[in-house]
């Protein structure tokens, strides 16, 4: 019966108790036996190994051994038991169940010493609530009924008289601490910078002594905020849970200056960096500000459009301006943009996305605009300035923990982004990825994608003269990963219009996307793919693609990673926009790719992935004239392929197969007739195609 419970202990909120009651027909030895197994389990922890409310450990493990004797003294007298000493061996086996719930987040939760230190008062009256429990229990127990020694029930009746009157309050440590805690808070809230030899004093009482420690406090804090969101569950606490993210965060980046070098090599070689939109996602369908897929996309009197949870976050934060275009928003009314809503879902039917997934994961992302509380601003605040004064001024080994630093605070937070913009660690951090050193090119690198994923973080970089050095790294990166890396940030400034013809005069881009699309990892070729399609969007790029050779490695990829899905399906979107023009066309028929495009058509798992085989298709038939068609023709194993996706496949696919049908369809009626050439690919507007 308690081991349930114990294995549940993961998916329950810390100091939330959820207990159940026996069932009613529980034989009386099994509900002895686990009540002796759970006063044990509770006996059996030690005083010492509390962070906080030591005395209230020690005073509730005592009166439970008690009882523990107590109900040994049953079990082993074996008589049978009064239906009503049943019934309160039931309430109290509940009650005991709280406790041991008490006792574990006490004591076996990592990470959760400073946020029960900050509720020191509350966890003391649940020490104090369930002690009381137990005693109303042992009130109503008819012990007379009971065949066990008198001594025995003299302790069960002292222990009863001992909790009624047990005064479970805050240990004068913790009071101490706890004050010194709500201090620095308060401090923060006010924007003053608190001393750091009383956060020291905190740390050191919770037993906080390393940067690993830090973080793991930082994490549970994190993994808390998000249980709340995701059940929908009475958010108040967001301020205060916020606030001890924010005292923890400028610890970990102040006082910790040593923060294991190993573990930073370590998470650098592990953390191998995905950008989170691929190719398939329209540029239309990203919100500006989250530069997630929208899942409520509204109009605001700008004419742009933004997801709702994002734009109603910022007007709330005060805002009065379009975040996009600057101009005033002259009225709050959001309208809903329901065509492209619909445009959103069909692009998630159509490729297997769940459209629930990324709503949930933008409504995560997306409450992240604000900080949570005050104190947690200020806190992010002074983190900044240091952070940029540590790259500008400080050691190697500091400049390198500062982009470190960077790199997980901006991981999903999006005010955290835009403080550390604002203070400008986008210059330091460019000129950082021109070093020697491993470790610190991918900690600045990987701190600038996350940059670059804020709503003016590739404004920064270009504006910076940023495109250099990035491109430095994507060509001639100390690592696999800072160079796939590079790519992702690539891909990210290709997502400002205005900037895709300044990437793609740079010819080193092009042809560091190739290279790297060539002899990199899986991600690595995956992020070249997807940078390489946003060049594509400004059709002035499609040459310099070609002529970096881009195709070849496009196929090589097609060739040798065909179990790779998304990968397989994002190079394909890449080969059918190449496939579109004249030259594109010739040179993906030139890498002979006939067979490997058909033989796709068949194994592809993905709708998307046959949508684009049929593009390319048919782009090669227009562009490629009767030849193509011929060869196609051929095939007695394509009809029946096209014919099915007329039912199977996305709106798209069936339009595109629909047309291919007729092409062949055209050319076996001039080939019997004698004829030469296609009506029907003299008739095709190649315009329409691509609609």
């Amino acid at each position: 019966m308690t081991s349930t419970h114990a294995s549940n202990q993961r998916d329950r909120r810390i100091l939330s108790f959820p207990a159940v009651h026996p069932c009613e027909n529980i034989s009386p030895t099994t509900l002895i036996t686990s009540l002796i197994t759970l006063s044990q389990t509770i006996s059996n922890f030690q005083p010492q190994i509390f962070p906080t409310q030591k005395r209230n450990a020690r005073e509730t493990i005592r009166q439970i051994s008690i009882i523990s004797i107590f109900l040994n003294e049953v079990k082993d007298h074996g008589s049978i038991i009064p239906n009503s000493i049943i019934l309160c061996f039931s309430e109290l086996h509940f009650t005991l169940q709280k406790i041991h719930f008490l006792m574990q987040d006490c004591t076996t939760l990592e990470g959760s010493s400073l946020l029960l230190l900050a509720k020191s008062h509350h966890v003391a009256s649940q020490f104090r609530s369930l002690i009381r429990a137990v005693a109303i229990t042992l009130d109503i127990l008819p012990l007379h009924r009971v065949e066990i020694c008198d001594e025995v029930k003299e302790l069960v009746e002292l222990v009863a008289k001992q909790a009624r009157k047990s005064n479970f309050e805050v240990d004068p440590n913790d009071e101490v601490a706890s004050k010194k805690l709500h201090y620095v808070l308060h401090q923060f809230e006010k924007g003053t910078e608190p001393n750091v030899n009383t956060m020291n004093e905190i740390l050191d009482y919770l037993k906080i002594r390393t940067w690993n420690d830090c973080d793991r406090e930082i994490k549970f804090l994190e993994n808390e905020i998000s249980f709340l969101e995701d059940r929908n569950c009475d958010e108040r606490e967001v301020p205060l849970l916020s606030s001890l993210i924010g005292f923890l965060s400028y610890c970990r980046v102040v006082i910790f200056e040593d923060f294991g070098e190993n573990l930073v090599k370590l998470e650098a070689r592990r953390s191998t960096e995905m950008i989170t939109v691929n190719c398939l996602n329209p540029d239309d369908f990203r919100c500006p500000i989250s530069l997630e897929l929208m899942t409520d996309p509204v109009t605001v009197s700008t004419g742009q459009t933004y997801d709702r949870a994002s734009i109603q976050t910022w007007l709330k934060a005060g805002n009065t301006t379009c975040p996009k275009t600057g101009e005033n928003i002259k009225n709050t009314e959001l309208v809903p943009n329901t065509t492209l809503k619909r445009l959103i879902q069909q692009f998630c039917n159509d490729n297997g996305i769940s459209f629930t997934r990324f709503s949930n994961r933008n409504r995560d992302i997306t409450r992240t605009i604000l900080p949570g509380s005050s104190a947690a601003a200020h806190a992010m605040q002074f983190l900044s300035w240091f952070l940029t004064r540590r790259l500008v001024f400080g050691t190697e080994q500091q400049k390198n923990k500062a982009a470190y630093e960077i790199r997980l605070l901006t991981r999903s937070t999006i005010f955290n982004r835009a403080c550390l913009i604002e203070v400008g660690t986008v210059p330091p951090l460019l000129e950082l990825l021109a070093t020697e050193d491993k470790t610190t090119q991918e900690n600045a690198i990987s701190a600038l994608l996350k940059l670059s994923k804020y709503a003016t973080g590739p404004e920064h970089i270009i504006d910076h003269n940023g495109l250099k050095p990035v491109v430095y790294v994507l060509k001639n990166g100390l690592s696999l990963e800072a160079r796939q890396i590079a790519a992702a940030i690539i891909f990210y400034l290709c997502s400002v219009k205005e900037y895709r013809k300044l990437i793609g005069e740079n010819q080193d881009v092009i042809y560091g996307l190739v290279e790297l699309a060539k002899e990199g990892t899986t991600c690595g070729k995956k992020n070249a793919v997807v940078a390489i399609f946003g060049l594509l969007l400004l059709p002035r790029n499609h040459q310099r693609v070609l002529e970096a050779g881009a195709v070849p490695a496009l196929v090589s990829i097609l060739n040798t990673l065909c179990n790779k899905e998304e990968l397989v399906t994002e190079t394909l979107a890449v080969l059918a926009a190449l496939a579109e023009n004249f030259d594109g066309a010739n040179a993906v028929l030139e890498a002979s790719v006939l067979p490997l495009i058909t033989g796709l058509l068949r194994s592809a798992p993905s709708r998307a992935a046959k949508e684009h085989c049929v593009s390319i298709l048919l782009s090669l038939c227009v562009n490629g004239g009767v030849d193509v068609a011929g060869v196609l023709a051929k095939d007695v194993t394509l009809m029946p392929l096209l014919y099915s996706l007329l039912t199977d496949g996305t709106s798209h696919a069936a339009k595109k197969a629909r047309f291919l049908i007729k092409v062949l369809q055209d050319f076996n009626e001039t080939a019997t007739s004698g004829l030469k050439g296609s009506a029907i690919l003299r008739q095709l507007n190649v315009l329409e195609l691509r609609n």
